[in-house]
């Protein structure tokens, strides 16, 4: 099953329907203004360098738009035809993106997706707002399609939104207070590393697959099964990520060498675990290296090689896989067989194995 070919199919349509709400140009014929009238007037040029410009320029730089292919395929795997859903899909992908317009500034990031972060192109002030606006712009469908969907289903998946919504900012402030030393990071251990994990990054795959099961009519159940599952892909997703920022040249060129986490001081489940195994003078040297927020590559190589002498790094890759396997052992005796059961389960094995 070629899942890469899935993406890139997917990722295409996804934009078609984001730019139906959120257009690269604003006009009076936008969805927005017909949904939310001006009482006086608008200047679309401001909106439009503001808003449209600096949210279409990240867009346009790609992403592999996973989170809603996986809207669309649990969807699929409940019996719904997706093409009915599709203007739903776009919530968790533009909020995914603003989220990280959003996380640039505050890990005072250089480079994203290969370019100068949104911050560095548009300022602070423009990328703040854009970044903000992105967290609500994918309601829109919600809003246009009222009679479409009943108000219980409707009041089901603004709960949900709310409640993920919540998650982000409380993840954000675990990972964000660690690698700032606001709080004792030393002594975090992997059950708090997986709970800022569910918050931050497990968050919005769950919302994907929350959302669509609401839609489908699925049971209380088997939507929540359904977003663990989600969380879990979501997880090792993260994990592969930091994984890769550890061993992937190509991968680590798109932001500016090997190891931009250990520059944030990030602590990562292969921090966590190293810190348990290792010997003093190792845990004591790497975390010195974390504290200093360097960005010399020798002292990031060391680093590293701290990790790696432990088996750090092969132990989160077994571990993401374990669990996203735990979490479709819960799932799938729920899930009625078909072909889109198997390619929901082929999509989850192919984003925490992938190389960049």
């Amino acid at each position: 099953m070629d899942i890469e070919k899935i993406l890139e199919e997917k990722a295409a349509l996804i934009d078609k329907v984001i730019e139906k709400y959120i257009p690269r140009i604003f006009s009076e014929n936008a969805v927005l203004f017909r949904i939310n009238p001006p009482r006086h007037t608008y200047d679309p040029e401001a909106l439009n360098k503001a808003i449209a410009e600096p949210v279409w320029e990240f867009l346009d730089r790609g992403g592999k738009r996973w989170r809603p292919s996986l809207f669309l395929l649990v969807l699929e795997a409940l019996g719904k035809n997706p093409e009915d859903f599709v203007d739903f899909a776009i919530i968790p992908e533009v909020i995914h993106n603003g989220t990280i317009m959003i996380d640039d500034i505050e890990d005072a990031s250089e480079l994203r997706r290969g370019k100068p972060c949104t911050y560095k192109v548009y300022g602070l002030d423009i990328a703040i707002n854009a970044g903000n606006a992105m967290y609500y712009l994918p309601l829109l469908p919600l809003m246009e399609n009222r009679e479409k969907v009943s108000t219980e289903k409707l009041r089901k998946i603004y709960e949900i939104y709310v409640q993920e919504m919540i998650s982000l900012s409380l993840g954000q402030a675990m990972d964000v207070a660690w690698h700032r030393g606001l709080a004792n990071a030393d002594k975090i251990d992997e059950k708090d590393y997986l709970q800022m994990c569910a918050y931050k990054t497990g968050t919005l795959a769950r919302m994907a697959a929350k959302i669509a099961a609401v839609l489908a009519d699925a049971k209380d159940e088997l939507a929540e099964k359904l977003g663990r599952f989600a969380e879990s892909i979501g997880v090792a997703f993260q994990m592969q990520d930091h994984i890769l920022d550890l061993t992937s040249t190509k991968f680590a060129e798109k932001k500016g060498g090997r190891g931009q986490d250990i520059t944030e001081g990030k602590r990562t489940l292969m921090v966590i675990q190293t810190l348990k195994v290792a010997d003093a003078k190792y845990r004591e040297r790497l975390v010195e290296i974390l504290k200093m927020h360097t960005s010399d590559q020798g002292l990031r190589d060391e680093a590293i090689a701290i990790m790696q002498k432990y088996g750090s790094i092969e132990y989160v890759r077994q571990f993401a896989r374990e669990m996203v396997e735990e979490g479709w052992r819960e799932a799938e005796r729920l899930l009625p067989a078909s072909d889109a059961k198997g390619k929901l389960n082929a999509f989850a094995k192919f984003l925490i194995e992938r190389k960049i």
